[in-house]
């Protein structure tokens, strides 16, 4: 991951944290590249936060380099480190108004003239007409929004976000998740960004680094991750994922054919992070919105090639725009199926004898030495983060 200018690039070499006998963040080598949308995901104490705090400066490194360009800021304090970070709190000075809040930072670098800069920074974030309100006249994500204005004035190579919308409610998150990618792409600053939620580092980030329990499980762009988990992890921490314990029959040139529960299963060898020798064991993935539901009467109606499974719905939940089925088959326990609501069929209720089918394409296999239930909540193994 290089580009040309790489004076916003974040590069951290072996970087750890160890705290006693704890260890929070594992040897990580990372490169976050010059204006892109970065994001750290992973559940609560998968290190995340640690590893934000180390490039900040808040947090001093057990071992490894923290490099933002070509200077090594390992032995800098925060100060010193051309970044900011906007925390969850906003942390916005109550007795100052919006205007003085975003001028905070020039004017204790001795700048008389803020005037203009200000301005084009409140317009950034759309709150030019609210200057003059305190604080707490403005709504979350208008607080927000001008936490960022106050960070970005300063110019800093690096902005990073700590869970910078853990406070707001659902529709309001929603909304500043498409505002501060519109910010980043205005700006063009290297945004780092910690969260635990998934649907936000997937709406905002160029790309996800997956945490788990101090180390990176995965990283690449969130369609890619979400289509191509290699992880059981990956696989259940983002969205909702069908594992089924299966069994390497024969493969044949780009297909492996497994058995499954008595049928066959068809799986791309390019899709498969597991050893492949015949009789060996894949767990086999498919995503709940890419599977097919029709009732046994209308089995015969499934076109050729398709991977199919037999069940009997235990349980349905309408949920508008989709409908959520538990489908328990001779295969796999509780097979999550989304049928979204077009033409509903009233057949398909609890009880009803079903067949699953879905595009071998969409099918992924992983090494079935992992635990089934990583990444999924409650799961054991997540370690708690410190500080």
């Amino acid at each position: 991951m290089t580009t040309k200018n790489s004076s916003g690039d974040v590069r951290l070499s072996g970087i750890s944290k160890t705290y006693g006998s704890f260890t929070a963040v594992h040897p990580l080598d990372l490169t976050v590249p010059q204006g892109s949308f970065f994001a750290l995901l992973g559940a609560s104490g998968c290190g995340k936060t640690t590893t934000l705090r180390m490039i900040a400066g808040l947090e001093e490194p057990t071992s490894g380099t923290v490099r933002l360009g070509d200077q090594d800021v390992t032995a800098l304090p925060p100060h010193k480190r051309p970044v900011n970070t906007v925390f969850q709190s906003y942390a916005l000075f109550p007795h100052l108004d919006i205007f003085e809040n975003v001028a905070f930072g020039l004017r204790r670098r001795g700048i008389k003239s803020v005037k203009k800069q200000v301005e084009e920074m409140l317009d950034l974030v759309q709150l030019g007409e609210q200057a003059r309100k305190k604080p707490h006249q403005l709504s979350g994500g208008q607080q927000q929004r001008v936490a960022v204005a106050r960070a970005l004035i300063n110019h800093p190579k690096v902005l990073l976000l700590d869970e910078p919308l853990g406070a707001l409610d659902l529709k309001l998150r929603r909304q500043m998740q498409l505002e501060l990618k519109r910010i980043q792409t205005e700006v063009g600053i290297t945004f780092v960004h910690v969260t635990h939620d998934q649907e936000e580092a997937m709406t905002m980030a160029d790309t996800v680094a997956v945490m788990n329990a101090g180390r990176v499980e995965q990283l690449g762009a969130p369609a890619e991750l979400y289509e191509n988990p290699r992880t059981t992890f990956v696989a259940n921490f983002l969205g909702t994922s069908n594992l089924i314990e299966a069994e390497v029959d024969t493969r044949t040139g780009d297909e492996i054919v497994l058995k499954a529960g008595g049928g066959k299963l068809t799986l791309p060898a390019e899709r498969c992070s597991a050893s492949t020798a015949t009789g060996g064991k894949v767990l086999v993935g498919v995503r709940p919105e890419k599977i097919s539901l029709v009732h046994a009467d209308d089995a015969g109606e499934i076109p050729e090639g398709r991977n199919r499974i037999t069940g009997t719905i235990a349980d349905a939940s309408f949920i508008g725009v989709s409908t959520q089925y538990v489908v328990d088959s001779p295969v796999c326990p509780e097979l999550a199926v989304y049928v979204q609501n077009v033409e509903r069929d009233g057949r398909l209720t609890p009880g009803a004898d079903v067949v699953l089918h879905w595009s071998p394409a969409h099918t992924f296999g992983l090494d079935s030495a992992q635990s089934l239930l990583a990444g999924t909540a409650g799961s054991a193994g997540i370690e708690e983060e410190a500080a």
